[in-house]
Parts: structure tokens; C-alpha cells; sequence
């Protein structure tokens, strides 16, 4: 059941991204995370390069970052979670033509005991 919210930085005025590219994505991300069809949701953003910034520096255009939230319901440790993190990475990267280096995957908190779809709880 993971779920990921990918925020992607693009140039300011850019289209918005395409059906096919997020179907895309979510199917590179449920190959990477192991997960059977259907189990694996993915919710794509996007942020304007103008909403972005980093101190004291300007970022190109081919530097834009994207930003990858994953919730498992009980998320993989130490060596699986860092097979996983890299996994997804090379996945998000070359499904949006991005530097593995400009891709960075944040893990929240395991969604056990916390989350529920239809009203029912995770466990």
C-alpha cells in the first residue's frame, strides 16, 4: 500500500504533465517498491520554478528538483530502506528525464494505526 506525493519543480509556464506520464510513474514506482498492481498510488503536484529557491544560489533550469513523499504502512529499515530509497530514485529520475542527484525521497511515519481508506484502519 504505498502511497507517493511526488511535488515537481518545473520552469515557470510549463505545461502541466500528462496522464500518460503520471500512469507512467506510478508504474516505475510499484516496480521499485515491489508492489503488486493496483497497490501502489501515486499523486503527482507541481510547483513553479518561481516558488522554488535555494540560499545563496540559482538553480537552472535542468536543475529543478523533484520531492518524493512515501507512506508504507509499515516502511522497510536500514539496509531494505536504502535499497528502496535508491531503487525509487533511479525509477522517478528516469521517468522524468531528472539527475538521481535532483530527486530526494522523504519516508513518513509508518501509516499503521493511522491511516484509514473507506473508513477502515490500517493495521
Amino acid at each position: 500500500m504505498p502511497i507517493l506525493d511526488i511535488e515537481l519543480v518545473q520552469p515557470d509556464g510549463a505545461l502541466s504533465p500528462s496522464a500518460a506520464l503520471t500512469q507512467a510513474l506510478a508504474d516505475a514506482a510499484g516496480r521499485a517498491l515491489g508492489a503488486a498492481p493496483g497497490r501502489t498510488w501515486l499523486r503527482l503536484r507541481t510547483l513553479p520554478a518561481a516558488h522554488y529557491a535555494e540560499n545563496e544560489t540559482t538553480v537552472a533550469a535542468d536543475e529543478l528538483p523533484v520531492f518524493a513523499t512515501v507512506l508504507h504502512a509499515h516502511p522497510p529499515q536500514g539496509d531494505a530502506l536504502a535499497a528502496e530509497a535508491a531503487a525509487l530514485t533511479q525509477a522517478l529520475a528516469a521517468g522524468l528525464g531528472r539527475s538521481p542527484q535532483r530527486v530526494h525521497v522523504q519516508y513518513a511515519p509508518a501509516a499503521a494505526g493511522r491511516q484509514a481508506f473507506g473508513g477502515v484502519l490500517v493495521r
